[in-house]
């Protein structure tokens, strides 16, 4: 697999900008289990993200996520409840296909380092 030219979150003042996070696991694969496996895996890829910038969720201010199936969108919801807390980021949610192979959900975000 080749690695994509890309920097996992990049910081513009206090902003924070994450690159979309796949549910790629430590061997850079894609975790099997699903889209429930895959939003969690995605959500704590996107959590190391905003840590490199000093950043945690609770400094999230939006957030995008494209999902294939929209019948996925509710074990997407229920990782997501994990994550994040009120006041929830503003979101939009997509479907699309992904670019990598087997991916079911990509999400990126943008903090406000404080």
């Amino acid at each position: 697999m080749t690695t994509p030219p890309l920097s996992p979150a990049r910081s513009a003042g206090a902003l924070v900008f994450t690159s979309g996070q796949l549910a790629r696991g430590d061997d850079g694969a894609i975790v099997a289990g699903g889209i429930e496996a895959q939003a969690e895996r995605a959500l704590a890829n996107l959590a190391a993200a905003l840590e490199g910038e000093g950043c945690t969720p609770a400094d999230v201010v939006k957030v995008t996520a494209w999902l294939t199936d929209p019948a996925d969108g509710a074990a997407f919801n229920a990782a997501y409840r994990r994550l994040f807390g009120e006041p929830w980021p503003a979101r939009s949610t997509v479907v699309s296909a992904l670019l990598a192979p087997g991916a079911l959900i990509e999400v990126e975000a943008i903090a406000l380092r404080r």
